[in-house]
């Protein structure tokens, strides 16, 4: 009998092993943004980071009235994640200030040309960014 059980959970053991294996090479493995410094190359964005900010942002980026309106002001940061193709995905807000400020955010990073993608030990990774993103009224 104890042979039994022991052959039944060496089985579910393996079984749950090569399933776990199986679901984390499923999952790309991504560089954090906390781990950023370990890369031969960050992500940037077509032409560099300053020209896409004066170019990309300012010409897309629009102050939502609501926002406008309640005089709200600050500073979004939202994280996201620059594929290896150098597209933007999985865009979400670390800290927002309401307003619509946190949505135009996550719209104007959405409608980026594709960024060059990061590299680490000599191959394009995905990469974990946090962009602060400041509004302003003048």
């Amino acid at each position: 009998m104890k042979r039994v059980l022991r052959t039944s959970f060496t089985f579910l053991l393996t079984l749950g092993m090569m399933i776990y294996g199986v679901n984390a090479l499923a999952q790309e493995s991504t560089v954090s943004a906390t781990e950023a410094h370990t890369l031969e190359q960050m992500p940037e964005p077509p032409g560099g980071m300053n020209e896409w900010m004066f170019s990309h942002l300012a010409k897309n980026l629009r102050y939502p009235e609501t926002a406008r309106d309640k005089g709200i002001e600050g500073t979004v940061i939202v994280k996201f994640i620059v594929e290896k193709d150098g597209s933007i995905s999985e865009t979400q807000i670390l800290r927002g200030i309401g307003g619509g400020c946190d949505e135009e955010a996550i719209r104007v990073l959405q409608l980026s040309p594709k960024w060059k993608a990061g590299v680490k030990d000599g191959s394009v990774v995905r990469t974990e960014m946090r962009l602060p993103i400041r509004f302003k009224l003048g």
